[in-house]
Order: structure tokens, then C-alpha cells, then sequence
């Protein structure tokens, strides 16, 4: 294909249909593969960048305005960017925040995270409702070589994310504890003085808030590898286990984190599980997941408590689900989608574990699910005092 690029173009978005936006580049220069996906928060992106969950994809924020309060050292939720790119609306502007350290587009350059801005994001957040999620190649090319017949096979020839197990990519290499609590605007982030229980977090692609949403409630915490096996998980003794959220297809990840998952359910441990440690929890249950039309990603989707008719506004990431008519006889759905029906959360009838689909701790967005901590913590509790 020959580029018919506008004058000032210096990016391309190029689809596996052939389909081509041109734009302006942000970021590092280069090329990045992987499954085009729309994210409909209106802050917090610096968070969602680096959200291991975002691991193998190239975010189209559908908000307008991305980079206008820059970047900082403190709101990255783990070390380094998780996606492979990012797709603007409109030109990343200065910013105008007293907490920006850096100006996005220069943060993006060090995390070598190729972008495009000047993009319709509109028309391609509907191409994406209605024909689901494309494989896609971001080029960001400032002398115009764009090689747009090599990109059009590239994102062709990408697997995919079904059957692909990305928590591996993102976990960390070696156990380490935690004792950062949540954020005070006075103070900035605390530490954990007087723990009370021993929680031991998996780390599929855990968020840095995540786990201090388990300090701050008091929860002494020891992450460990995704591969982790039960003897590695048990040694440390701890009153609760966290599944975390995580990148890719559960049952990829399944092949290793099921058995373990499995084993300690049959401890009796009480046990939360969030996003893919959902879906790792539910296929240790004997359920089954598959992929998404076009998946959840956002901070503002609604999800109904099935036991207290509440509604919450909640922040998700993610392109597999639960089939909850696969569940156990003793595990039943606790939340369900407002938007499309799907599951969002399980419990057990006959043991302290439970777990829901989206991301309570809510970094970026509302904090109408913080109550899950507490729950967690009461079911801690409860088992502690036998």
C-alpha cells in the first residue's frame, strides 16, 4: 500500500483491515503491535498507562484532554508503562497542575511508549463497539517512512490475546513486602505502623494502590510471583490471600495459577480475588471464561450488588469474563454488569472467599467499592478469632 499521508502527519494508527488515522506523534518513536481498546475515564491516566493490566495494548482514550496536569512520580502504579501505546484526541498540551513534575509527552519518550495524537477517537471507539476490538500498529515516524503494507501484515499476523498468557510478562521476579498505605493530601502516602493481620498478595500485575488499599487497612502484605505454587504461598502463614488484577487470557495463566488457587481455597483461607484473580479464582472453581466483544474499560461503569439491589460506579480493565451459568453448585454470582449482563463478582457458600471483577481500590475513579477491603478484612477477622 502506498502512504497517502497528510503533509503534517508524523503518526499512523493502522488496523489489521487495512483501515488508517493519521496523526500527529507523542511518545517514543517506532512501532508498537497489539489489540486496540477505547478507555472512557476522564482522569487518571497516567494510572491507566501503567496498570499491568493493559499489558499487550494500545489505549485509545476516548477523553479528549489527556496529558494537561503532566506526570509525577507518584501516581505510577508500577514502575514502568504497561501498555504498548496510546491514541489521542487532541495534541498533548502544557500542563497546568502544581503536582506535574514532567510533561507527558517527555514522560512517554522515557517509558518508551510510542502514541498518536490528531486521531477521530470517536469514530474509532465506534468501530470498536460494533466490530469489536481490532489488532492494531501504532507508527510514530517523524521522517515519514511508514511502511504501511508491513504494518497492515504486522497487526495481521499478531496471535491475539486469546491464549496468551501476559502475567508472566508483568509479575514480579521475586517476592518483596509492602507497607505503603493510600494517599493524604497533606502527608502524601503513609506507612503501616501496627499491622494486624498477614495477607500474601499473587501478583498477576498487581497495582501499587491496590496494595496499599491492604495496608492502609492494616494488612501486613507480602506479594509474591504469579507462579507461585501453594508451599510458597502457605509458608508465610497468612490470615488471607489476594489474587490481583492481571493482564491477558485466565486461562493461559490457569495453567499455572488454577492448581495453586485450588490448594488454597481448601485451606480455608479467606480469599479476594480482583479482576483476573476473578477469573483465575472462578476456573479454580470449575467455571469457565472467554473473551470479550470489546471488554470493560473505564471509571464510570455500573454494576449492580445482586444481595442489596446498590449500584456501583466502578473502574475495570479487562477483555475476559466469567460464564456465572458455569459456577459451582456452592458458589453463586454476587454483581452484574449494568451495561451488558456480564458477571462481575462470586462468592462461596461455605468458605470466605469471594471476589469481583473490577478494580475497587478505584485508581483512577470512584470509591464506591472500597467497601470490599472491609470485607476482607471482617472475613480475616471472623477466621482469626475461631
Amino acid at each position: 500500500m502506498t502512504s497517502d499521508a497528510p503533509q503534517d502527519a508524523t503518526a499512523a494508527l493502522v488496523l489489521a483491515d487495512g483501515t488508517v488515522f493519521w496523526g500527529r506523534g507523542v511518545g517514543a518513536t517506532g512501532r508498537a503491535v497489539g489489540e486496540v481498546c477505547f478507555n472512557t475515564s476522564m482522569t487518571g491516566y497516567q494510572e491507566i498507562v501503567t496498570d499491568p493490566s493493559y499489558a499487550g495494548q494500545l489505549i485509545a482514550f476516548t477523553f479528549p484532554h489527556i496529558g494537561n496536569v503532566g506526570a509525577n512520580t507518584e501516581d505510577l502504579e508500577t514502575r514502568d508503562a504497561a501498555c504498548r501505546a496510546v491514541v489521542l484526541r487532541a495534541p498533548v498540551t502544557e500542563p497546568s497542575n502544581w503536582r506535574a513534575a514532567q510533561h507527558l509527552d517527555a514522560w512517554l519518550t522515557n517509558q518508551d511508549v510510542v502514541g498518536i495524537s490528531g486521531v477521530d477517537t470517536r469514530a474509532l471507539t465506534r468501530r470498536i463497539r460494533d466490530l469489536g476490538a481490532p489488532h492494531g500498529v501504532v507508527v510514530h515516524a517523524p521522517d515519514g517512512r511508514f511502511e504501511l503494507d508491513a504494518a497492515i501484515q504486522r497487526a495481521r499476523e499478531w496471535p491475539g490475546l486469546n491464549g496468551m498468557d501476559l502475567a508472566r510478562e508483568v509479575t514480579c521476579r521475586q517476592l518483596y513486602t509492602w507497607d505503603e498505605t493510600t494517599w493524604d493530601p497533606a502527608t502524601g502516602y503513609g506507612r503501616l505502623v501496627e499491622p494486624r493481620y498477614r495477607v500474601v498478595a499473587i501478583d498477576y500485575g498487581a497495582k501499587r494502590n491496590i496494595l496499599r488499599n491492604l495496608a492502609a487497612a492494616g494488612c501486613q502484605v507480602t506479594v509474591v510471583p504469579a507462579t507461585a505454587t501453594v508451599e510458597d504461598v502457605m509458608r508465610h502463614e497468612p490470615d488471607g490471600v489476594f489474587l490481583s488484577n492481571g493482564p491477558g487470557d485466565p486461562a493461559a495463566t490457569g495453567e499455572y495459577a488454577v492448581p495453586t488457587v485450588e490448594k488454597i481455597v481448601e485451606t480455608g483461607t479467606p480469599v479476594f480475588g480482583i479482576c483476573l484473580g476473578h477469573q483465575i479464582l472462578a476456573r479454580a472453581l470449575g467455571a469457565r471464561t472467554e473473551k470479550m466483544h470489546l471488554g470493560h474499560r473505564g471509571a464510570n461503569h455500573p454494576v449492580k450488588d445482586l444481595a442489596t439491589g446498590r449500584v456501583e460506579i466502578t473502574s475495570q480493565n479487562h477483555g475476559f469474563k466469567v460464564l456465572p451459568d458455569s459456577l459451582p453448585a456452592n458458589a453463586e454470582a454476587t454483581h452484574v454488569s449494568l451495561f451488558d449482563g456480564s458477571n462481575e463478582g462470586l462468592r462461596l457458600s461455605d468458605a470466605p472467599v469471594f471476589s469481583v471483577q473490577y478494580h475497587p481500590e478505584a485508581s483512577p475513579g470512584p470509591h464506591d467499592s472500597h467497601y470490599l477491603f472491609e470485607r476482607f478484612i471482617e472475613q480475616i477477622g471472623e477466621r482469626s478469632s475461631r
